[in-house]
């Protein structure tokens, strides 16, 4: 006990709580438990002094100070109990308890009541009654506190079969509203699903003697993340669960951790295991509960007796038993080195969960495969690649216990690795999963369904080891194939695609692609029909496991076109020339109107594709914008500026010089353009010429309407974007200069970028815009006057000066 007089007044342990919160020696568990006793003795004498040798009162912790574990900036969850003699006396007591707590600026949860309203309460509430669970005596009537104990506790197992079902719900709910701890980039860490509430979630249902979570590696998973929340109140000064980005560099500092990618790793490994946890034991649950109301009804049929549960084959030495996959009797771990990934195949095509038991009894026993791996590992593995949806819980099963490890040693490094782009919803080995499992749904659309399967779940294994992930996962993919069993023509295959697996979006979204040199490169890169089949399918299957700013119908058709070019120039045939071709009747139509009028002509065009399910709309692919205009300085900026206003996203934007029919006079410029409205219904085509018209006559100020704009709607705090980058492609196109912005997307972006290169005095001849997220990703194809590219100095100098104009 430390000195109650020091501590009975608000001072002494004001004091004494700022020296221990200082005390770097002291952290973790220690920590907690002695902030907590600190916390009790104040508490006790502030008891002591308010109801000198009471009966019938005591004070009571409840929650997480009722485990002793009070995180710096923790709520204090107190209950005055009494026995309801003398409530005058207690409500003047409560007030002697609460004032001192406020008056140093601790938050409260408090509550007064008899052990009956308590119960009638608990009975109500299952977060009170949840609470009730981990009560712990700090001051008064210790037999007070000891019977509401045990009345509680009996209630709960008593009521445990209703209760229950209902504390799932609770789980299952929060865990939609806060999403998987595993994988936010700003988790909260007691809400999300595999956080802190879930475990006290798995210690109620313990309590009720109904099942228990899997307890190796639970206690140091919880631990793990409470220390992160008391090294969260520290660096903040606020009782905050939320982990935000720009405090993490912080707390992994206060936790000695290397970086914030090392302290987020560290948060997903123990949710991982919470959650992994909470999922077999509800799945226990369920079984329990399940045989409860079965059983009854089997001993009326069949007499006393217990019956033997059903054992349904499903692969050698596996069965199905009780909707769980276990192992048969006559199952040798230790003598059958594929066991593991026969079961693993079969849970995952019969639609069922591994047993827990089973899982661990494989990993204690398991021998390594041999290198090469016999054919019938390689064909299981393949099998629960390609089981769809079931595949992600078998693989997080195996993964627990470590059998993924053993299995593919390469597998460590992308483990719970973060991945800091918005764009992506899981951690690198979560995705690589998730695409196999878009993967398996185009298996029916190649040749080599396999090669597809093992390149899916190997594409972004580099990202684990430092410089480029694609030549990185290359070198590791060939290794991984060869291993695996597959032979050296189809290992090439695979690293290729690993190689390349951004090279279709990438090309589609950001060069011109009637280049033909843009097409003659993929071609090369690809090499042949069938590796074009298969890198057509993984690039679609990666995007979807991205998220859905990664794919969308506008991406699809792109890279369908570029395909499609690309197998026409595999099977012998020569890509056209964008110089020799020829506008179409709309382009002329609309160049000679543009002539005759001395002014901008607009044509404004939706595109649409079939849905993928017949049950859905059709997905825009924006609207086809085309623009002829007598050629002029300032096109790009002005139609960029004016699109801009009206909250247009520009998606693709060709820019070309029209060759007019004989006999015609004049220089016409043709704008087609692929748009899409921000939000709202698109602008008429009439008030977007109106204000090019103004736009180019210099009557309309672009840069003032935005400017206006953005201080009326000024964007919220967030993450500082990193600045922009401005780069030449080498050797992209013959025909002109590609440069690449990366930049922060924002309204207005595309108008000062073309600004910035009407400045710099050079023509754009197309630009190919990208947005992933919050990040814009464009190319802009330009040349000289006379229409060549730009000498190397001169293309590196207007680089330079169109990265300072936009970081500006």
């Amino acid at each position: 006990m430390h000195g109650q007089a020091e501590n009975s007044g608000p001072g002494g342990y004001a004091a004494a709580r700022l020296r221990l919160l200082n005390e770097k020696a002291r952290s973790g568990p220690p920590r907690r438990s002695a902030l907590a006793g600190l916390t009790d003795d104040w508490l006790a004498g502030l008891f002591a002094a308010g109801a000198p040798g009471a009966r019938g009162v005591s004070l009571v912790a409840v929650g997480g100070y009722g485990r002793a574990e009070l995180s710096p900036r923790s709520d204090l969850d107190l209950l005055l109990l009494h026995d309801g003699s003398a409530t005058g006396a207690v409500s003047a007591l409560a007030d002697r308890l609460w004032y001192p707590v406020w008056d140093l600026g601790l938050a409260l949860d408090h509550s007064v009541r008899t052990p009956a309203e308590a119960r009638r309460t608990a009975g109500e509430d299952l977060k009170v009654q949840l609470g009730l669970l981990d009560a712990r005596h700090i001051a008064g009537d210790l037999g007070l506190t000891t019977a509401l104990r045990t009345t509680v506790l009996a209630d709960w197992r008593n009521q445990a079969p209703k209760r229950l079902p209902a504390l799932r719900e609770l789980c299952e709910e929060r865990a939609a509203r806060q999403g998987e701890l595993q994988y936010l980039l700003e988790p909260d860490l007691k809400e999300a699903r595999g956080g802190l509430r879930d475990v006290t979630a798995l210690r109620a249902v313990a309590a009720s003697w109904l099942a228990d979570a899997p307890r190796e590696g639970l206690a140091e998973a919880r631990s793990g993340l409470l220390d992160v929340r008391d090294a969260l109140h520290l660096t903040t000064g606020r009782a905050t669960d939320r982990l935000a980005l720009q405090e993490q560099d912080q707390v992994a500092a206060e936790l000695g951790v290397l970086d914030a990618d090392a302290l987020l790793r560290q948060v997903y490994e123990a949710a991982r295991v919470i959650a992994y946890a909470g999922d077999v034991t509800w799945r226990e649950v369920g079984r329990v509960l399940r045989s409860r109301s079965v059983r009854p009804r089997l001993r009326a049929m069949l007499g006393a007796g217990k019956p033997a549960p059903e054992r349904s084959p499903l692969a050698e030495g596996v069965v199905e038993q009780d909707g769980e996959v276990v192992l048969a009797r006559a199952a040798r771990p230790d003598r059958d080195p594929v066991l593991p990934l026969r079961a693993a195949a079969a849970a995952a095509q019969a639609g069922l969960p591994l047993n827990l038991h089973a899982v661990r009894r494989m990993a204690a026993d398991a021998r390594a495969l041999p290198s090469p791996w016999p054919a019938e590992a390689r064909q299981q593995l393949l099998t629960l690649l390609g089981s769809g949806r079931p595949t992600v819980d078998v693989w997080e099963a195996l993964e627990a216990e470590g059998l993924i490890s053993l299995l593919l040693p390469d597998w460590d490094r992308v483990r719970c690795r973060p991945q800091r782009n918005a764009v992506h919803l899981w951690t690198v080995d979560r995705h690589l999963i998730e695409t196999a499992v878009r993967a398996s749904a185009f298996t029916r659309r190649v040749s080599r369904p396999d090669l597809l399967l093992i390149a899916a779940l190997l594409h972004d294994i580099g990202k684990g080891w430092p410089g480029d992930h694609s030549v990185a996962g290359e070198v590791i993919a060939r290794d991984v194939a060869a291993r695996i069993g597959f032979d050296p023509a189809d290992v090439t295959v695979v690293a290729t695609l690993v190689r390349h697996h951004l090279l279709l979006v990438e090309t589609a979204t950001r060069r011109d692609l009637d280049d033909p040199a843009t097409v003659r490169s993929v071609a090369e890169a690809v090499g042949s029909p069938g590796t074009l089949e298969l890198l057509h399918a993984l690039t679609e299957a990666d995007a979807l496991a991205t998220g859905p700013a990664a794919w969308s119908s506008w991406r699809a058709a792109l890279v369908a076109d570029l395909v499609k070019r690309v197998s026409a120039v595999l099977a012998g045939q020569a890509p056209p020339d964008p110089e020799e071709a020829l506008p179409t009747a709309q382009h002329e139509r609309l160049a000679l109107e543009a002539v005759a009028t001395g002014a901008p002509v607009l044509s404004l065009r939706a595109q649409t594709e079939p849905a993928a399910e017949p049950s859905d709309d059709p997905e825009p692919l924006g609207v086809e914008l085309l623009i002829a205009v007598p050629e002029q300085a300032g096109v790009l900026p002005a139609v960029a500026g004016v699109l801009a206003m009206h909250r247009l996203t520009v998606r693709t934007a060709e820019l070309r010089s029209l060759d007019l029919p004989d006999g015609v006079d004049g220089s016409v410029l043709l704008l087609d353009w692929r748009v899409a409205a921000e939000y709202g219904s698109l602008p008429q085509a009439a008030r977007l010429r109106a204000d090019l018209v103004r736009a180019l006559d210099g009557s309309l100020d672009i840069s003032a309407r935005l400017a206006e704009r953005d201080a009326a709607y000024p964007r919220r705090r967030g993450v500082v974007a990193p600045p922009p980058r401005v780069t030449v492609a080498p050797a992209a196109s013959r025909h002109a200069t590609v440069i690449e912005v990366r930049a922060q997307d924002a309204p207005g972006l595309l108008f000062r970028i073309g600004r910035a290169l009407e400045d710099a005095a050079v023509r754009v001849r197309s630009a190919h815009v990208s947005t992933l997220g919050a990040n814009a990703v464009d190319a802009f194809y330009v040349t000289q006057e006379q229409g060549v590219p730009l000498p190397g100095e001169e293309a590196v100098a207007v680089a330079r000066k169109l990265e300072e104009a936009l970081r500006a």
